[in-house]
This record gives C-alpha cells, sequence and structure tokens, in this order.
C-alpha cells in the first residue's frame, strides 16, 4: 500500500527542494550586494525588449539572466556579452551559481510565479519586480484561479508567500492593475505603470514591415488569402496531446478557396494528426514558434478564448472572434475575469459553423477593438521599455 499519494510525494520532494534552496540562498548572502540586475524568466519577449533598452541606454549596472532551458538558445543569440545561465538547472555548478546571483543582486525581475520566493528574504533595498509573461488576462489566475481551492493548504501558503515578496507588479493599464492586485493580493502602491515592454514593437513601423516580409516570403499564399489564426489559450488537461475543439475539416470546406487557416497552440500540446498534410495549403501548424507578436502582423482575423493574445492584437486594430464551447466549464474549473463576456471585443461562437457565419458575413465592430485597447493598453504606448529602464536605472543609483 502506499503511504503517500502522488500528490503528497510530489509535495514532499518540493518541500526538500525549496528547504535546500533556502540554505543555499542564505549562504549566499555573505556576499556583498552589486550593482546587478538578475531576470528570472521563463519567455523570452519583455526580457529581450528591457535588456536592449539598458545595453542601448549604456546602464551602469551587470546584468545576468537566469532562464528556463528551453529558451537559453535564443537568448543566447541575441545576447552575447551578459551571464546567461540556466535556471533550477540539474548541474550543481550552474545551480549554486544562480542563487548566488540571486542573493547579491539589487533589482529582481521575474516573469511568472516562482516557488524559491516563498522560502527566502532579500537582503535590504532588494527590489523584487514582478513583469508577468502576458500582456493582459482574461483568465483568472493567482488567488482567483478556481484551481487553488483544490490545493493542501501548505501550497496555499506558499503562494501567498511568494505573491508577498512582489515590491513592483508592472501593468499596461489601471483596468489590469486591479486584475493584479486581486490575484497577488498586493496594494496599489505595488503597481507600476510602465506599460509591457514586448509591447513597443507594435509602434516600431520598421519592424512590423520586416516581420511580415519574413513571412510572405517564406509562404507566399499568406500574401495571396486571407490569414486567420487560431489561437486557444493552455488548459491544464492538455500537457500531452490536444482535443481540438475547432472543426478543421469544415473549416476547409467553407473557407479554402478565400483563406489560410494558422494554428498556435501551447509548445507543449501536440496535435495527434498532420494537419498540414491533410489540409494542404490550408492548416499551417505554427505551435512551435517561440513568441507571436510577429505572427500577428500577417492575421486577418483572430479566433482565440480565454487567451492574453487579444491584448497585443488589439494594437492591430483587426478582427477577433471569441470560441467559447467550453464556457461554462472553464469559468466553473478555471475562472475567468469578472465581467467577461462583456470585457471582449468580438462576436462570442459556441461551435465552427457559427464561426464560419461570422468571417463570411463579416460580422464585426471594430469600434469595440478600439474601446478594448484604449483600455487595456493604456500605458504600453511605445515606450514601456524606456519607462522601465528609467524606472530600474533610478533604482540603482
Amino acid at each position: 500500500m502506499n503511504l503517500l499519494s502522488n500528490d503528497g510525494l510530489k509535495e514532499l520532494l518540493k518541500n526538500g527542494y525549496l528547504w535546500l534552496f533556502k540554505v543555499v540562498f542564505n549562504f549566499c548572502k555573505v556576499f556583498p550586494k552589486k550593482n546587478k540586475v538578475t531576470f528570472v524568466v521563463g519567455f523570452t519577449g519583455n526580457p529581450t525588449f528591457v535588456i536592449n533598452e539598458m545595453i542601448m541606454n549604456n546602464l551602469s549596472a551587470e546584468i545576468v539572466l537566469l532562464c528556463k532551458p528551453k529558451i537559453i538558445k535564443p537568448l543566447q543569440r541575441k545576447f552575447n556579452n551578459i551571464s546567461i545561465i540556466p535556471f533550477e538547472s540539474p548541474n550543481a555548478i550552474q545551480w549554486i551559481r544562480a542563487i548566488r546571483h540571486l542573493a547579491s543582486s539589487k533589482i529582481i525581475i521575474i516573469d511568472n510565479y516562482y516557488a524559491f520566493l516563498s522560502v527566502i528574504d532579500f537582503k535590504e533595498g532588494v527590489e523584487c519586480i514582478q513583469l508577468w509573461h502576458a500582456a493582459g488576462a482574461l483568465k483568472a489566475f493567482g488567488l482567483k484561479d478556481r484551481s487553488v481551492i483544490y490545493r493542501n493548504e501548505i501550497a496555499k501558503q506558499r503562494f501567498r508567500k511568494v505573491y508577498q515578496k512582489f515590491d513592483k507588479v508592472i501593468v499596461g493599464s489601471d483596468a489590469m492593475a486591479n486584475i493584479f492586485m486581486d490575484a497577488f493580493d498586493v496594494s496599489r502602491q505595488s503597481i507600476l505603470r510602465t506599460g509591457i515592454p514586448r509591447t513597443d514593437f507594435f509602434y516600431n513601423l520598421e519592424s512590423i514591415e520586416a516581420a511580415q516580409a519574413y513571412f510572405y516570403s517564406k509562404y507566399p499564399i499568406f500574401k495571396e488569402k486571407k490569414v486567420i489564426l487560431y489561437a486557444p489559450t493552455f488548459r491544464d488537461y492538455e500537457f500531452d496531446s490536444c482535443k481540438m475543439h475547432l472543426d478543421i475539416r469544415e473549416m476547409y470546406q467553407e473557407l479554402n478557396d478565400e483563406y489560410v487557416l494558422l494554428i498556435k497552440l501551447h509548445p507543449t500540446v501536440k496535435i495527434d494528426t498532420n494537419l498540414e498534410s491533410q489540409y494542404p495549403n490550408f492548416a499551417f501548424d505554427f505551435s512551435s514558434l517561440r513568441g507571436i507578436n510577429r505572427l500577428l502582423t500577417i492575421v486577418d482575423f483572430l479566433i482565440t478564448d480565454y487567451s492574453s493574445i487579444p491584448f497585443e492584437f488589439a494594437f492591430l486594430k483587426k478582427p477577433m472572434i471569441f470560441f467559447l464551447p467550453d464556457l461554462k466549464t472553464y469559468q466553473r474549473e478555471r475562472g475567468t475575469i469578472p465581467n467577461f463576456l462583456q470585457e471582449i471585443p468580438g462576436p462570442k461562437c459556441f461551435d465552427t459553423s457559427e464561426i464560419i457565419e461570422v468571417i463570411k458575413g463579416n460580422q464585426f465592430d471594430i469600434k469595440l477593438i478600439h474601446e478594448f485597447s484604449n483600455k487595456w493598453n493604456r500605458y504600453s504606448n511605445g515606450t514601456s521599455s524606456k519607462k522601465l529602464e528609467q524606472y530600474i536605472r533610478s533604482k540603482l543609483t
């Protein structure tokens, strides 16, 4: 008979790891605090824009990137003059190096939930900045995630301890500030209204044209036909394979003459069939593409659900459809932001036939897109990276 459930064993191992992390971190605190900015990241978008701004303005500080193994290579290609170290590496030397940087930095910038924050205390004067990886949120997260109620009390306490370490939380709007304050239980004084750095891309016409030229040269058909992008959010039960809610066959039969369909699922999710061979010159799988902003520049219609993609697609003022076949289940198990159905700026569809009807009938109100962007992207005005760099500079002097 098993003495521990799988969840219990995972919790035991996690607690053991965090205890060891705390011991090593406390030892490393003997090293003096340096004029250093350390990023702990699992996504490339925001860190890339911020670091570029720091380098361009000759910020007088050491820059260190502690990152998930999956993004090391792309970051190394972008930055060959800064320290890039795998975070939570099985390599003991790299693991200790990473912790030493955390223990000796003045500024810590993170882009997600990191459990190690629950067991450590930074030195006096150190600031921890949460630069969340999404530009906005339609689904519930943090303490508002409905799945949290099923976690044990130790896990719930750990969540709160992590959020208590956030000295500042970066937002693109006051509406998003309210979401973060509820999700992380932080005060209004913790909100930093710089806007989201990676959205600066949408204000750079040269970058947009370069992205379009790249995709059009590689896929000429994208310029010949209208481009639909299907980009659903990651669902917790889709770790291995995806149950495609969208009927690709029906989309192909009805739209193949004038449209192409791009599919962008979470990188960890696999499609059971090879859609590109099954629907040639219509379906294109971009799930392995890292980042999505460049791809958005050639998209005419976005189909999504509870994802954060609408916040960035709204900059382009193009139509979007919200495909919500599992709305009741999703709201019960995960949750959405308050007034979700009133906030989303596009038609709500519950089956593929409705989507096709909306596209063919051009049933969109672009005014809603403008209003949505004005509300949720208020501070993301093309200077977000600069504003954050200036804030960091003020904390280092």
